[in-house]
């Protein structure tokens, strides 16, 4: 298949697309159009390794920088795409050139979300490589306030414990990854971070945080208290990048809107990643994901897609954080649930949680048991359905259990 195809947004969901064209056989001309100067790299290092100083992104590229070229693929780094016109299929480059295409897709991403009062200095936030010298330094000179108990805000954390560094979580929530795990996990959570000097306040609603002079800033929350440090990381959720589509008039509602093809409203124009609102029929509605493995898979599928090939349906959210040497791994929805079921014991740091909805697993939480998470997966792709009293039964595997010819849930 010959044509010309190009993709804004050079993270993993708009690198594995271009991987996936080449891989599927496309023969066409691919750009890959990315902001950051760097190639391609794995963007949950940032947080962890890349922050502490243990890789530099070199190590940590999804390919080689020479793979990019030697299959084809034009990659075109510190560069954006500015403009679209969808009547004519063109896309206008911050460099000044314009592209034709066959087919665009969509994979801008999504920016940090900031506070109303965001001063420019020593209130940093963290999104990519660029981030990192600058929160690095404010690491370095601590203590450092993180506003937000979420993923990010908990990882970073660790790595500035890990670097001495003295830390302190203002979480709005009513417990650290209040939105993805339920309140014992939470709880779990609090104490790791206890046990290695963070303190964490909950409930916590900010009017701003403010310079106080040279060398720190100060927190206040609406009730009146206040906080000081040396430098400030908001890490309170990101906002998908949907300027660019808006301006060119595709369909946009708290992402770009798609349907279970990756098409948007325009024709020819595809999204996924971060940036995208996907419509599937399991779940009856549109749903945006922030996963890293969620942008990895809706990459590939974007560009089948593209090349008029299947598209699988269900796309199942998971992922990992990995704070003081414990990885928590979590998959499908904890939302959906009606029911908490527990195997093992969490406070043993050895665990597995499942979520069910109807008798069906809809969501799985585990640490120290990466072989439950792997189960959990196809049984939740699945909708697996069986008793509470068997999910709860640790004696029944749930390794097995994925090869049984069980009920599931239409």
């Amino acid at each position: 298949m010959t044509g010309q195809i190009v993709i804004a947004g050079a993270g993993v969901a708009g690198a594995t697309a271009a991987r996936t064209l080449r891989d599927a056989g496309y023969s066409g001309r691919i750009v890959l159009v990315g902001a950051e100067s760097h190639a391609p790299y794995r963007r949950p290092m940032v947080s962890k390794d890349l922050l502490a100083g243990t890789r530099d992104v070199g190590r940590c590229l999804l390919e080689p920088e020479t793979y990019w070229a030697g299959n084809g693929i034009e990659l075109r780094v510190a560069t954006t795409v500015t403009d679209i016109d969808t009547d004519h299929g063109r896309v206008w480059l911050s460099s000044g050139e314009a592209l034709g295409y066959d087919s665009l897709l969509l994979a801008t991403g999504a920016r940090a979300r900031r506070l109303e009062q965001h001063p420019p200095v020593r209130v940093r936030t963290l999104r990519g490589v660029g981030d990192i010298a600058a929160l690095r330094a404010a690491i370095d000179s601590g203590p450092l306030l993180i506003v937000g108990g979420g993923l990010v805000g908990l990882e970073v954390a660790a790595t500035a414990r890990g670097l001495g560094a003295e830390v302190h979580i203002l979480h709005a929530g009513a417990a650290p990854l209040d939105r993805v795990v339920p309140q014992e996990v939470s709880e779990l959570v609090q104490y790791l971070h206890a046990e290695h000097g963070v303190r964490i306040d909950s409930n916590v609603r900010l009017t701003g945080i403010e310079q106080i002079d040279t060398r720190g800033v100060v927190a206040t929350a609406t009730d009146g208290r206040t906080w000081t440090g040396s430098s400030a990381l908001v890490a309170i959720g990101a906002e998908p990048d949907t300027a660019l589509a808006r301006t060119a008039g595709i369909a946009v509602d708290a992402g770009i809107l798609v349907d279970e093809w990756y098409r948007t409203s325009a024709a020819g124009v595809f999204a996924a990643g971060d940036v995208a609102r996907r419509f599937t029929a399991h779940r009856g509605r549109h749903e945006r994901s922030e996963h890293w493995n969620s942008a990895l898979a809706q990459g590939a599928a974007a560009a089948k897609s593209m090349l008029g090939q299947p598209v699988t349906e269900l796309e199942l959210p998971w992922g990992w954080t990995t704070q003081y040497g414990v990885s928590l791994q979590f998959a499908g929805w904890m939302q959906s649930r009606e029911e908490l079921v527990v195997r093992g014991a969490i406070e043993s740091r050895n665990f597995t949680v499942l979520a069910l909805s109807g008798g069906a697993l809809v969501g799985a939480i585990t640490v120290g048991r990466p072989r439950d998470i792997r189960a959990a997966r196809e049984l939740i792709a699945t909708g697996a359905v069986l008793p509470s009293a068997d999910w709860a039964d640790e004696a029944v595997d749930l390794t097995r259990i994925v090869q049984a010819p069980l009920p599931v849930r239409r």
